[in-house]
């Protein structure tokens, strides 16, 4: 079987899901035939094995977390994404007897982390596992509820894994067509070559609406079954030229990011693919219940996202709202002008009542020169609550 049985991951759109659905059963009746015949590719061309030498990428929004994260000395601090390990290095340098809890699910940060604890005997607990698991891993280091004193959640996809060609996450670097965060921590977990050559159109469609809010996404799902009609698409650049060509030359960089600088027509269809493939929502969800449920009373959380999905589910979560049935829920763009009422189910869920004291009202974004030196950080968002 092609997915490990006792990982379920529920999509945050009913078309998606349904989508995600077909895409296990799919894979499962294919099993035996996916080395040969016409249709299928070999997996095992996936490179997911990353070097941890290649210097870390610069932390985003360093010192406005330093500020607002607010660590005193002798604290408990649950780094929730160690990523190149910045954020936490800063911190153990700043502030004496500080004890870190460094979570990340991709094997590679968690390499870094294992590195940085021999460095400072004590300081660092490295934890290997997604937002899901950090239930169960802190269950296992004794750690109860209401004990740690601040939380760090850098959401998204790192730098180290983007710089990664073999990790798949680029579109300007060929690579296997991979995106898996986990790396191979789950060998059978499907991959996004698995997403583009099993889907339907239609399918296919529903994942880079959903996630990616491309306008185009009939279009581009209609170039993908083309094309891999002719040959399975592997790479991250095959796919990125397969997007292109369903669109005249001209448009292919006519979009620009924050900076007015050109971006690529596949940008987004990367985006949605990735955030498929991960569960990305369902797991920043989840991991915001379970901060909620590890701070102290009066600890703070930071939350960095980079873009509106991410965001709109975090400040709808700190306002109180039920997020409890993702797949019932609309983070579109479109939907915000709705002014839905807060779902606050009292029976149910960990938002019961809003449990959060904004520390500033508005998101706190990088300044322009932290974006000069770091463009990568040029969308993030930083939203800083109290545990009420």
């Amino acid at each position: 079987m092609l997915f490990i049985s006792n990982i379920m991951i529920w999509k945050t759109n009913p078309a998606a899901r349904r989508a995600w659905r077909s895409l296990m059963l799919r894979l499962n009746s294919t099993t035996a035939g996916l080395s040969s015949g016409p249709g299928f590719w070999d997996r095992s061309d996936r490179l997911s094995c990353v070097s941890a030498e290649k210097p870390p990428h610069t932390p985003v929004m360093l010192k406005e977390v330093l500020h607002y994260l607010d660590v005193q000395p002798a604290q408990v601090v649950l780094d929730m994404t160690f990523g190149g390990g910045g954020h936490t290095k800063a911190i153990l340098n700043t502030i004496p007897e500080v004890t870190v809890l460094a979570l990340d699910r991709d094997p590679t940060a968690i390499s870094l982390a294992q590195q940085l604890a021999k460095e400072h005997s004590g300081r660092v607990k490295p934890l290997l596992g997604r937002f899901s698991e950090l239930e169960a891993l802190l269950s296992n280091m004794n750690i109860k509820s209401g004990s740690i004193d601040a939380v760090l959640l850098d959401a998204g996809c790192s730098s180290m894994q983007m710089d990664q060609a073999e990790r798949g996450f680029s579109l300007s670097k060929d690579g296997p067509l991979d995106m898996r965060m986990d790396g191979e921590r789950y060998p059978d977990m499907p991959c996004a070559a698995d997403v583009v050559n099993t889907l339907d159109q239609q399918a296919l469609a529903s994942i880079l609406t959903a996630y990616g809010e491309e306008r185009h996404a009939r279009k581009i799902a209609s170039a993908i079954v083309e094309a891999r009609r002719v040959n399975p698409i592997t790479r991250t650049q095959q796919l990125a030229s397969v997007v292109a060509g369903a669109f005249p030359p001209a448009i292919v960089y006519a979009r620009k990011d924050r900076l007015q600088r050109r971006a690529h027509i596949a940008t987004k269809t990367f985006q949605a693919l990735r955030i498929f493939v991960n569960d990305e929502l369902n797991e920043l969800h989840t991991g915001l219940c379970v901060a909620q449920s590890a701070l102290k009373p009066g600890g703070r959380l930071c939350v960095i996202t980079f873009h509106s999905l991410e965001d709109r589910l975090v400040k709808r979560f700190l306002q109180g709202h039920d997020l409890s049935n993702l797949d019932q829920y609309h983070f579109s763009q479109n939907q915000q002008g709705s002014r839905k009422k807060k779902l606050v189910d009292e029976n149910s869920g960990c938002n019961k009542s809003p449990n959060w004291l904004p520390v500033k009202r508005k998101v706190v974004s990088p300044e322009k020169d932290d974006v000069r030196e770091n463009p990568r950080g040029r969308s993030a968002k930083l939203r800083i609550a109290l545990r009420q």
